[in-house]
């Protein structure tokens, strides 16, 4: 690619950046933005989080900074996707330091999910009309932004989930799969992510937060849209499939036994690992070796663009993942 330098200047670029705000940030973080334990947490002591402030601002700049360059196309897909990015991280900074009820909270997400739907460009299944493509669009991305949120419950789990996906974005973008804007924003979220991780590493010394969790959710599915719009359906399937089975098999269980699902808790099966006797090192690598198997997978599905070769990464996929899910829950394979 003839502009390769772009993404692979985003994402050093986007590292520092988010590393040098965490640092001038985490002295008032240690004071206004402490996550004390409570019986759902996976901390026992008091702990700053907001470190997607830092993730999320260095994202936004990096990926703006290049987003104006002729060659990666119009900036106003950018545009929405950054004003929809930062109202996210809004809604999920003032959660953070003041819980806001269910429905209001949630009504905020369907409408930044469904303006940022609207203005996306293309179709993924032009056989159905495009206000159901569309509603359709908006419910899974909800879901993606709260899955992430959901999941965002151990040291190091949303680096393990995320590094992976961005970085394989960034190669399919660098071999002609992806285009250069959804090419540039995978680079720069790589970066953020990889700045914020040392404060992670277990034992956490800040935590991403709502404020990084919802709009690192958003800025992934829309990733994860434009990788299924140019052919590579499969592969936007098997990139989170670790994150969308643990917390769609949680949810529905859930609800099967009539639970809150929208309350905090800690069924999920990465949490369960920690009880079941996994350390969290070892929980989150094996969710981080997990993620690159399955990359692979997705990375044969895009070079061998046939039915056969998606159907079977995603069967191989499907039983990574599974084994992975037994293995947390304590179930001897």
């Amino acid at each position: 690619m003839t502009f390769a330098w772009i993404p692979l200047l985003a994402a050093p670029l986007a590292a520092a950046l988010s590393a040098g705000l965490i640092l001038r940030l985490m002295p008032l973080l240690r004071r206004y933005a402490l996550a004390r334990p409570n019986a759902r947490s996976s901390h026992v002591v008091p702990t700053p989080q907001g470190g997607g402030i830092a993730v999320v601002t260095a994202l936004v700049t990096v990926s703006g900074l290049f987003a104006g360059a002729p060659e990666v196309g119009p900036r106003e897909a950018w545009t929405w996707l950054a004003g929809c990015t930062l109202a996210l991280a809004v809604l999920g900074a003032v959660d953070d330091l003041r819980p806001l009820p269910a429905l209001p909270r949630l009504a905020v997400q369907i409408l930044v999910v469904g303006l940022l739907v609207s203005h996306l460009d293309g179709r993924l299944v032009p056989e159905i009309p495009l206000w159901l493509e569309r509603a359709l669009a908006t419910l899974a991305g909800l879901w993606f932004v709260n899955l992430t949120n959901f999941m965002d419950g151990l040291d190091w789990m949303t680096v393990a989930e995320i590094v992976p996906v961005a970085a394989t974005l960034v190669l399919f973008g660098l071999a002609g799969i992806l285009p250069l804007l959804p090419t540039l924003v995978a680079a720069s979220l790589l970066g953020a992510m990889l700045g914020f991780a040392p404060f992670n590493r277990p034992v956490a010394g800040l935590f991403l937060g709502d404020v990084g969790s919802l709009p690192v959710g958003l800025v992934t599915a829309w990733l994860l849209w434009h990788l299924a719009a140019t052919g590579g359906f499969a592969a936007a399937l098997l990139l989170p499939l670790v994150y969308l089975a643990d917390a769609s098999l949680t949810l529905a269980a859930r609800a099967r036994r009539r639970e809150r699902v929208w309350e905090a808790h800690r069924s999920h099966f990465y949490q369960r690992a920690t009880v079941n006797g996994l350390t969290v090192r070892g929980v989150v690598g094996r969710v981080f070796l997990a993620n690159l198997a399955l990359a692979g997978l997705a990375a044969a599905s895009v070079v061998w663009p046939s039915w056969p070769v998606s159907l079977a990464a995603l069967a191989a996929g499907g039983g990574i993942v599974a084994l992975l899910l037994r293995r947390f829950a304590g179930i001897a394979s």
